[in-house]
């Protein structure tokens, strides 16, 4: 059944930092290629670096990175290259750069509804959370490796589809959150790539920072808190949730345009 058309794409070389729109990509069962293949590591904490927990990340989405001949390439806020060695310093924290997920790895998430209410810079509750529960090893996914977010969605919440990081914008003619409707079926993208939709994306704080030109919105969270509250895995509380992480049954090429259907 035809269910709507790829209308945006984005890799995140390296986590929690801004990404690159992509007219196509190629798909495997470590999502697209080249997405969240670095990361940084706080060597304070030896957790990783997440704009999850604002008070202290919420400058990694000033910095953009793009794959680059022999590796990635990342520019500061200003628009200028950023050397490794020049993270720490920029960032106020010592970190270094990794390319394989530590086994365990975790990061802090702060309760997003304390972020809305005491703003970014408030000493907020955190949770401590391991990353990669359906992801391949050795990857950066929070739990999958596609995060899908429909136009219907964008078009309920009001907010830019850059706020929720997602892979894959999907225009759909419906109205309302339409792929909550869409967990633990079969999607078809363009001839070769198929997904299984596994459980609804839970929202942190993130979408309500700064990212790049984007100034800080609340409206990008609290819509959700207050009309998309769903339980995304049996145990965990209801939480303000917007598009769905899948995983890879085969692999291909995406590219805008291509159709999608759910089978």
């Amino acid at each position: 059944m035809r269910t709507g058309t790829v209308e945006r794409l984005w890799r995140y070389p390296v986590k929690s930092m801004l990404g690159e729109e992509l007219n196509a990509a190629g798909v495997s069962e470590r999502g697209l290629d080249g997405d969240r293949a670095l990361a940084l590591l706080d060597a304070e904490s030896g957790r990783l670096v997440s704009a999850k927990n604002p008070r202290l990340w919420a400058g990694m989405l000033g910095f953009t990175a793009a794959l680059a001949e022999g590796g990635v390439a990342i520019s500061g806020p200003d628009g200028r290259a950023v050397e490794e060695g020049e993270l720490s310093e920029q960032l106020g924290r010592k970190v270094r750069l990794i390319t394989e997920r530590p086994s365990g790895a975790t990061l802090e998430r702060a309760v997003p509804e304390e972020v809305l209410a005491r703003g970014i810079d408030a000493e907020v509750a955190v949770t401590v959370n391991e990353i990669g529960r359906a992801a391949p090893d050795g990857t950066f996914f929070d739990f999958a490796p596609l995060h899908l977010l429909t136009t219907s969605t964008l078009a309920r919440t009001g907010a830019e589809a850059e706020r929720y990081r997602p892979n894959l914008v999907i225009r759909t003619e419906d109205t309302g959150y339409v792929e909550n409707a869409w967990v633990g079926r079969e999607l078809c993208i363009g001839p070769d790539v198929r997904l299984r939709i596994v459980i609804p994306t839970p929202r942190c704080a993130v979408p309500t920072l700064r990212h790049g030109p984007l100034p800080r919105s609340t409206a990008a969270l609290r819509v959700l808190a207050e009309e998309n509250r769903l339980v995304p895995l049996e145990g965990m509380p209801a939480l303000p949730c917007a598009g769905v992480y899948a995983q890879v049954l085969a692999s291909g090429r995406v590219a805008v345009g291509d159709v999608v259907s759910l089978s």
